[in-house]
């Protein structure tokens, strides 16, 4: 996997230093992570890294496409390696979130009547409910 993120991280112009390695590679094994469980998880599995560099190298992965920023109302940014069109499912009670295949290529969604004054180059859906263990555990109580 090291060699993969250091292919990655060059492809994108992007040094790849300590930090962008451990950060990245725990990222593609838990998606949808926060900024402060990247932190914990970094730490927990490869040693010391600061909460600044955790920060600095998701927004530096944001920023050259590495790195999918997953912005939901009321809860904290969360990271993912995966930036392909996709979309997520989001339980309201415990927060788990899912991804959910896109369309793909020029999608429906895509071509909006404001195209003139917009150009779109990704479309985000964000689908809220209550995942099949919140429902069960709510049927049980």
């Amino acid at each position: 996997m090291a060699a993969d993120v250091d292919t990655l991280l060059r492809a994108a112009g992007l040094r790849a230093t300590s930090a962008r390695r451990r950060v990245l590679a725990w990222l593609a094994d838990h998606p949808h992570a926060t900024a402060d469980e990247v932190g914990r998880g970094v730490r927990a599995e490869h040693g010391p890294v600061s909460t600044q560099a955790v920060y600095d190298v998701l927004r530096a992965g944001v920023d050259v496409g590495l790195v999918h920023r997953i912005d939901l109302d009321g809860h904290p940014a969360r990271f993912e390696s995966r930036t392909d069109d996709h979309h997520h499912l989001v339980c309201r009670r415990c927060g788990q979130v899912t991804d959910v295949d896109g369309v793909v290529g020029a999608a429906a969604c895509r071509d909006t009547p404001s195209r003139a004054w917009l150009a779109p180059d990704s479309v985000e859906v964000t689908f809220w409910g209550t995942c099949s263990s919140c429902r069960g555990a709510r049927r049980a109580a």
